[in-house]
């Protein structure tokens, strides 16, 4: 039994998808149980992993657990305490690449870095995924490219290798499964460094459109993010790690192909995959 929490986040949900698809049985944690939509077969726990107590029943029988720090918060270390009582033998970890390569502001890595070693600290076997920025925070981008047929943000010429969340989740499914990843770090990226600009070319390309990216200062586009109802905390993660790749890319690795034995999925792929949400209605 493999335990996901954040799963019905971008990466948790292909997760539970994957290991469903694989006939192996699964543990959903979710605070909205009711609208989590995940395959037949796959136990949904309603909990809050931020608070470990309300998922302590998610424990029964489950031999590996993927943690989501955005689901767990500061909470990794009773989560994981909580974890052994119950036998669990391995942790997955999605960590950051700032970790191993820097950029953006030091406090999110520093959290990344904080979980890493509490996982290291329980006693559990463990790997370590440390993902680029993910390919799905351009759809922060879909209200204004649905009305308005443009990008407004911050940092156009700042190159990221954002990687697509199905690449991180097939890697992460193969880690819960499969000892020979135990003890293992992976720096997980898209192919290759594209421009904020790029991005916007290849969105407009999947919906049949052009899409300009309009410079805007940053100070503009994170209070237009939290116009959105974006959480506090994304403007300054996306909008620091793109300061530090304005003047210098961001890495690219060669881990999705080296464990999966493919290339890492493009973002004009993944643009692709989800035209349906940049176009208008």
């Amino acid at each position: 039994m493999f335990l996901v929490t954040g799963a019905t986040g971008h990466v948790g949900r292909e997760v539970v998808n994957l290991l469903a698809k694989a006939g192996e049985r699964v543990t959903a944690v979710t605070r909205s149980p009711a609208s989590a939509d995940l395959p037949d077969g796959v136990r949904v726990v309603a909990g809050d992993p931020s608070s470990p107590a309300t998922v302590a029943s998610a424990f029964a029988g489950v031999e590996a657990i993927l943690l989501a720090p955005r689901a767990v918060g500061a909470a990794t270390a009773d989560l994981l305490a909580l974890a052994t009582e119950h036998g669990v033998r391995r942790a997955v970890l999605l960590s950051a690449i700032t970790v191993e390569y820097g950029g953006g502001y030091r406090r999110f890595a520093e959290a990344f870095e904080a979980a890493e070693e509490a996982v290291k600290a329980s006693g559990l076997r463990w790997t370590f995924l440390r993902c680029a920025d993910f390919a799905a925070n351009t759809l922060a981008w879909a209200p204004q490219v649905r009305s308005a047929g443009l990008v407004r943000g911050a940092y156009g010429d700042a190159a990221t290798a954002a990687v697509h969340e199905h690449d991180i989740a097939d890697i992460a499914a193969r880690a819960l499964r499969d000892s020979t990843h135990d003890g293992r770090s992976y720096a997980i990226t898209g192919p290759e460094p594209l421009t904020q600009r790029e991005k916007a070319r290849l969105i407009g390309a999947a919906t049949g459109r052009d899409v300009p990216f309009v410079e805007i200062p940053p100070e503009q586009a994170r209070r237009d993010m939290l116009a959105q109802g974006l959480p506090q905390d994304v403007p300054d993660r996306m909008l620091g790690y793109l300061a530090t790749c304005r003047d210098q890319p961001g890495p690219a690795t060669g881990t999705v192909e080296e464990i999966l034995g493919r290339p890492a999925l493009g973002f004009g792929r993944w643009a692709t995959e989800h035209a349906a949400v940049f176009s208008a209605p």
